[in-house]
């Protein structure tokens, strides 16, 4: 697949297979994707990764020349000779140089990323949490995504993944922020990218409920108090009138 100038997407993608007897292969909901090189003209910079069902399992850092796994399990799985990736970028690189003379450098449309933040578990005061911010419908795969606590830019606590591929040739990217929860503090994913006319902020701040007072609990127990009582008396005074009138004597008909 070419995107011209932005970047050459080079990958194999494997979808598991089963064919149940006597019936027609299905196809199952598993697919990996090994050997995605990504390299943009903008800049020297690249990318190399294995992706299954979307999560990524390792990427190699092409500064420090290493492989680096997103979990160690995956570490027994498959080993990976960082060399090769560093071989594969240089191959897309110039592939992309010879693609972008043949093309006339005719730049490949900028689509407008979609950005949502949100916290990784419900927000309490005073308890760490991870905040997240989503951006998808990446392309091409150069973006800026920095986070704002009240205005000021923060750079500790902070994290990001890798360019996730999707099944339309566009990216994903996810950015994380750890705070700490406060009334005073709200927070901004902010995004840059060329199809933006100008830098994005995804605003968020903590909907935390305000703690019930003292005297307010001390009020529902009382009333539920009350409400259980007034049920048990009325319970009480329907069957002794049930009992009284099955007990009751009859009198003879007349003849």
């Amino acid at each position: 697949m070419i995107l011209n100038r932005a970047l050459i997407l080079g990958a194999v993608a494997l979808t598991t297979m089963m064919s149940p007897c006597g019936s027609e292969d299905i196809v199952a909901d598993h697919v990996g994707i090994y050997g995605v090189n990504l390299y943009q003209s903008y800049g020297p910079s690249g990318q190399y990764t294995h992706e299954f069902d979307g999560d990524e399992q390792f990427y190699v850092d092409l500064q420090k020349k290493e492989t680096v796994w997103s979990h160690p399990m995956f570490s027994d799985i498959g080993k990976l000779d960082p060399q090769s990736a560093l071989q594969n970028i240089a191959i897309v690189r110039h592939n992309l140089d010879i693609l972008i003379k043949r093309s006339n450098s005719t730049a490949a449309p900028n689509k407008v990323p979609d950005v949502t933040v949100f916290p990784k578990s419900p927000v309490m005061l005073g308890r760490p949490n991870i905040l997240i911010c989503l951006v998808d419908n990446i392309f091409p795969p150069v973006i800026n995504i920095t986070w704002l606590s009240n205005g000021r830019s923060v750079t500790e606590g902070v994290s990001e993944t890798n360019f996730l591929s999707k099944s339309d040739h566009s990216f994903l990217k996810i950015a994380y922020l750890t705070f700490l929860p406060s009334d005073d503090d709200v927070y901004d994913c902010k995004v840059e990218h060329w199809g933006l006319d100008k830098p994005l902020l995804k605003h968020w701040e903590p909907q935390i409920p305000n703690p019930v007072s003292e005297l307010t609990e001390t009020v529902v127990c009382s009333l539920g108090l009350i409400v259980g009582l007034v049920g048990i008396i009325v319970g009480t005074i329907f069957i002794f009138q049930g009992l009284r009138s099955d007990g009751a004597p009859r009198q003879p008909e007349p003849l």
